[in-house]
């Protein structure tokens, strides 16, 4: 009995002692990193992130150039006929037309200053050359031969639907915006400038002709990164099956990020579209597009076990998912709401307008599986049937007070309500709401404050 109490006191020692001794004390009698190191660690780690995602976002190509200029020959539709290419080429001019934009901060100083004078020809194919090889088009790698003039091939980056410029110099000319979402960029009139369609026929399977019908209706600030999962090139309306680009900030906190978000989070539509829609070297996997009725094109050429030889894409994905979580929602410039009727309208988003019930504050979307049917919402269900779960995301409410650059085209997937107003409209209707008018403008004032 005494042998047993001096074993009771003593285990009670061992425990209370440890309990007094300070818990890095602890882990460096054990060996382990103390509580300070791996604060730091995680600091320093954070910040190789942020580095590494920003060069990743504006500028890996992730190997797509095989694709965009190996097969689809776009770069001799750049350069032209006279510098070796094809075509007519594509000078600054039309470049900027299509929605290209160029980071003045990358700008040679010569050209710079020639561009001030006046000096620089904005028709002529060899002006983008310049730019290109001096990194200047936002989204755009140019790759140039031996004797550094001939354009030999040419990649994207995210930044090129992802980005856009602050128009500083000129229209399309000025500081990086990422994130934000380029909605002047006509992909469809981009891609069908390439001199060679072959890719995209065998893909689809469909004549080249067909091709360019369905990349061209997209227009600026769209594209339809299903249909190379479908082949679906249009709604049963007749209108294009495209979506709007989408803003690339604000993602914190936001569960799925596409418009019918069931496809996944940030992480899964980064390593979707550097594999499927860049073209970049790399590994995919998503069995859901193993289904043949469904997913007829993406099946039958096996897009959802992709394993290319050399991967120049998973590496990348947590510096490049950090980065995008770091952007912030721009905030809105002051004088561009009423803060009184905002105020009045915050209450009815909260309470009357029942806004909140789906779009929670501080996020504005719901914290979890933030996804709704067609019915619920009141729209038609041909974009959410095209997804896995077969529903439409809520959509975090970003910078809504910018409708000439965030949310040029209009609001929701595919830029069906052309202003706030109209989208307050329809709620009001399909949710029985009995808003005043009073009421609708307060509550637009309220969403162009958040």
């Amino acid at each position: 009995m005494l042998m047993r109490v001096k074993v009771i006191a003593c285990f009670s020692v061992l425990v209370l002692s440890s309990t007094l001794i300070p818990t890095a004390a602890q882990m460096s009698a054990k060996g382990s990193t103390s509580g300070k190191d791996f604060d730091d660690a995680a600091a320093e780690q954070a910040k190789q992130y942020l580095e590494e995602g920003r060069e990743t976002f504006r500028f890996d190509t992730f190997g797509s150039e095989d694709f965009w200029g190996g097969k689809l020959k776009l770069h001799d539709a750049i350069a032209g006929d006279k510098l070796g290419g094809a075509g007519p080429g594509l000078s600054p001019q039309k470049a900027l037309e299509l929605g290209l934009k160029v980071d003045v901060n990358a700008i040679p100083k010569d050209v710079a200053e020639a561009l001030n004078k006046g000096e620089v020809d904005l028709a002529d194919p060899a002006s983008t050359l310049l730019l290109l090889k001096a990194n200047a088009v936002v989204g755009v790698t140019g790759f140039f031969g031996e004797d550094g003039k001939t354009l030999t091939s040419v990649g994207i980056q995210c930044a090129v639907c992802h980005s856009t410029v602050d128009d500083s110099y000129a229209p399309g000319i000025g500081h990086r915006l990422d994130g934000w979402p380029n909605r002047d960029l006509n992909i469809g009139a981009i891609v069908a400038l390439a001199p060679d369609l072959t890719a995209f026929v065998e893909m689809l399977q469909i004549p080249e002709a067909e091709v360019k019908k369905a990349v061209e209706a997209w227009g600026p600030g769209k594209f339809d990164a299903e249909l190379n999962l479908d082949g679906k090139a249009f709604r049963p309306d007749g209108k294009t099956a495209a979506t709007l680009n989408p803003p690339a900030f604000g993602l914190a906190g936001v569960n799925n990020h596409t418009w019918t978000g069931s496809w996944g989070t940030v992480s899964y539509w980064n390593a979707y579209v550097g594999n499927l829609e860049m073209h970049g070297k790399g590994v995919f996997y998503d069995p859901r597009l193993d289904d043949a009725e469904k997913y007829p094109v993406a099946a039958r050429t096996k897009q959802g076990h992709k394993q290319d030889s050399e991967d120049r894409i998973t590496a990348k994905l947590p510096a490049l998912h950090f980065y995008q979580l770091s952007l912030p929602t721009p905030k809105p410039p002051e004088g561009s709401f009423d803060s009184a009727a905002a105020e009045n309208g915050m209450a009815l988003f909260n309470e009357k307008a029942r806004c909140a019930t789906c779009h929670v504050p501080p996020i504005f979307t719901e914290p979890g599986w933030n996804l709704h049917t067609a019915e619920e919402i009141g729209i038609d269900d041909f974009q959410a049937m095209r997804s896995p779960d077969e529903r439409y995301r809520t959509a975090p409410l970003r910078a809504l007070w910018d409708v000439e650059k965030i949310h040029k085209g209009g609001f929701y997937h595919d830029g069906r309500f052309a202003t706030l107003g109209d989208v307050l409209e329809h709620y009001n209707s399909h949710l029985g709401l009995n808003l005043t008018d009073r009421e609708k403008s307060d509550l637009i004032e309220y969403l162009k404050s958040i």
